[in-house]
């Protein structure tokens, strides 16, 4: 059975950080890419960054220079670190681990930026 959990969301104020979490079990973590995306209330699920098997990372432009992707093969985890938090990035934010045409998706987080 293939899970991938998610932690390290919550409230935080403008400017702040957070330590994103996908902890994935059932599959061989290192040969699947990982992306993150970012679903706001009202809005479509949007591609925040992405992280390849030998740890190539892409941004969208929202979040360049803020957000930073990671993993670590040996714990099965990928991280995303965010950074100058926003109120705009206040979203649900998913974790996929993608090979070829398997996809699976963590269960979301939440990201509150507010004062």
């Amino acid at each position: 059975q293939v899970q991938l959990v998610q932690s390290g969301g919550g409230l935080v104020q403008p400017g702040g950080s957070l330590r994103l979490s996908c902890t994935a079990s059932g599959i061989i973590f290192k040969t699947y890419a990982i992306e993150w995306y970012c679903q706001a209330p009202g809005k479509q699920r949007e591609l925040v960054a992405t992280i390849s098997t030998g740890g190539t990372t892409n941004y969208a432009d929202s979040v360049k220079g803020r957000f930073t992707a990671s993993r670590n093969n040996a714990e099965n985890t990928a991280y995303l670190q965010l950074n100058s938090l926003k109120p705009e990035d206040t979203a649900v934010y998913y974790c996929k681990a993608k090979l070829f045409r398997t996809e699976y998706w963590g269960q979301g987080t939440q990201v509150t930026v507010s004062s």
